[in-house]
């Protein structure tokens, strides 16, 4: 008992930050994602085609959570725009408090209007942990198992948006579309699902075009 109070109170002081970030987030008139996925599922990957596409037309910077080296940050930086890297040790997510270390460092990017924060690869925890973003976008891929979302339901109950990565791969593994959905959706009915592949290029375009709308209405 004494370990579920504990953990209630971190919750809640996490729930708090997030809501000092979100509103620093709306004033700075930012959209901000909070990207999800297990390792090996082409987050990072998505990141770069997303912003090859977006970089010109919007202003974007990334946040890129790992445990242990800059590796991605490195790849993001090459892509030319602003990235921040939080290494969190044995830390398995990144929270709120994290990313509010980095409030002084958005505040000094001009006419920045996309913020996207790449999680550290985990299904588990990042679903407790309200980072003050817009929108949770879970990516998972057709090299998994379909049924990743019955096994990880919180993830997928508190994310807007499922990614289906490496569609380009359907016709070398077991995974089925079909099944992956509706496993989705029965747990997420509000769920707004793209499929994409990065070599090919397919479904990126619907995706980006998603987030364009998204920074609008900001």
């Amino acid at each position: 008992m004494h370990d579920i109070h504990i953990g209630k109170k971190i919750l809640e002081r996490n729930d708090e930050l997030a809501m000092m970030n979100r509103a620093v987030f709306e004033e700075l008139g930012l959209f901000v994602i909070n990207m999800v996925s297990s390792p090996g599922s082409g987050k990072t990957t998505i990141l770069e085609k997303t912003i090859e596409r977006l970089k010109d037309k919007i202003k974007i910077a990334v946040i890129e959570g790992d445990i242990q080296t800059n590796n991605d940050a490195m790849r993001i930086e090459k892509c030319g725009i602003p990235v921040k890297q939080i290494t969190t040790g044995r830390a398995c997510h990144l929270d709120a408090h994290m990313i509010n270390h980095s409030i002084d460092w958005l505040k000094g990017i001009s006419n920045l209007k996309l913020l996207i924060i790449e999680n550290v690869g985990n299904l588990v925890c990042p679903a407790e942990y309200d980072l003050g973003e817009d929108c949770m976008v879970s990516v998972i891929s057709t090299t998994e198992g379909d049924d990743k979302p019955l096994k990880y339901p919180a993830i997928f109950h508190a994310s807007d948006i499922l990614i289906i990565n490496k569609i380009d791969l359907l016709p070398y593994t077991n995974f089925n579309i079909k099944t992956a959905r509706d496993n989705a959706l029965g747990i997420n009915h509000n769920l707004k699902i793209f499929e994409i592949s990065c070599i090919t290029g397919n479904g990126l375009d619907k995706w980006c075009g998603w987030i364009s709308k998204a920074v609008l209405n900001v």
